[in-house]
């Protein structure tokens, strides 16, 4: 097993449990998926630039998309192109973003922070319903946009809550 894929590993059972009980959308993991790849082709891009002496991406823009989830896809370049893999300051810096991005992510699931995350998703549900003309593509983003527990009903008993499917 390869150490440097352990905070990949960790966050794909993480977001995996925690959309389970119902704290993430799917959404979120798209989010991941296609950060991590456009930050890969943004290294590969600035890794064959450093080979062929040409015009560099700058670091800042390689930390910008780490924040933004591309972090999982950085790991990974930095690994297979062997890519910024030895600059101690970039590594410091890039363990900085990393750890910010599991902040907020673990941020999310504090009440103020699941408030905010079910706000903006139902908002952006209700602007694919008003938007979006194609039922597929209607359903489909609706099925990202939604959490897993959306299709229950909590019912509270005198010793627990209860919980049923509204989809009959």
């Amino acid at each position: 097993m390869n150490y440097h894929y352990l905070p990949i590993y960790l966050a794909i059972v993480g977001l995996a449990v925690s959309y389970f009980l119902g704290y993430m959308p799917l959404f979120i993991f798209v989010v991941f998926a296609v950060a991590s790849l456009v930050t890969y082709f943004i290294y590969a891009k600035d890794k064959k630039a450093a080979r062929l002496n040409r015009w560099r991406t700058p670091e800042k823009t390689l930390h910008f998309c780490s924040i933004l989830c591309g972090w999982p896809g950085a790991i990974i370049a930095q690994q297979r192109l062997r890519h910024k893999s030895q600059k101690q300051s970039f590594r410091v810096m890039f363990m900085f973003t990393l750890l910010l991005n599991v902040a907020l992510i673990a941020s999310l699931h504090t009440v103020q922070g699941a408030t905010l995350l079910r706000q903006f998703t139902h908002q952006l549900q209700s602007h694919v319903i008003i938007h979006i003309h194609q039922p597929q593509l209607q359903q489909t983003l609706s099925l990202l946009l939604a959490f897993r527990t959306d299709d229950y009903i909590y019912k509270q008993s005198d010793t627990f809550y209860i919980r049923e499917s509204r989809i009959k």
